[in-house]
């Protein structure tokens, strides 16, 4: 089991690479539609909150505890879902918010809610930028890794471990960003794959 850096309030934990079945990873992107609607439904809602909580951390300095559980759920859900799309494993995700101790790509952390930086809040999406840069060009390697692995995990039934190790280390770096941009931490990520 690979974790992430400990020391980030925000975390992925996946489980090694094991088989899968041909027929799912070859029609895994139909599979997933279900969850594709769902979560960008409930994705839509929690974005409405992001921008109503970016409002009341930078003049309250604090993020309401009902806008950090939704939003939070919300994304336990769309880690569990992208991690299914990218192969990292067999397991159909669970249509249901929040941790799920038992499916092997586990997302972790818990939202701040008082003390929170007014100043980094306000200038989020700039600081951002990096992060977005780098992630970028990740993406488009995970991308072109994710179809070989699609391709080879047709035939032996499972994501090669080179690309689950490249794939799982974009997802857990991406993650950290997303929770950051979501307003549930004012920590800023680390630039890591680990």
């Amino acid at each position: 089991m690979v974790a992430a850096a400990p020391s980030y309030p925000f975390g992925l934990e996946i489980d090694p690479p094991a088989s899968q079945s041909r027929l799912a990873i070859f029609f895994r992107y139909l599979l997933a539609i279900p969850h594709i609607i769902v979560v960008g439904i409930l994705g839509l809602v929690a974005e409405i909150l992001v921008v109503l909580a970016w409002f009341i951390i930078v003049i309250t300095g604090k993020l309401p505890g009902g806008f950090a559980s939704f939003i939070l759920n919300v994304y336990h859900w769309a880690v569990r879902m992208q991690a299914y799309i990218y192969l990292l494993t067999g397991k159909y995700p669970p249509f249901a918010m929040g941790p799920d101790a038992g499916y092997p790509v586990r997302f972790w952390g818990e939202a701040k809610l008082d003390g929170r930086s007014r100043l980094t809040v306000f200038f989020r999406l700039f600081m951002v930028i990096p992060h977005a840069i780098i992630l970028y060009i990740l993406q488009i390697v995970a991308n072109f890794l994710l179809f070989i692995g699609w391709v080879v995990g047709i035939f032996i039934g499972r994501l090669p471990a080179f690309i689950h190790d490249f794939v799982s280390g974009y997802l857990r770096w991406n993650t950290r960003v997303g929770a950051y941009m979501l307003l549930l931490t004012d920590e800023y990520p680390p630039f890591s794959m680990s």
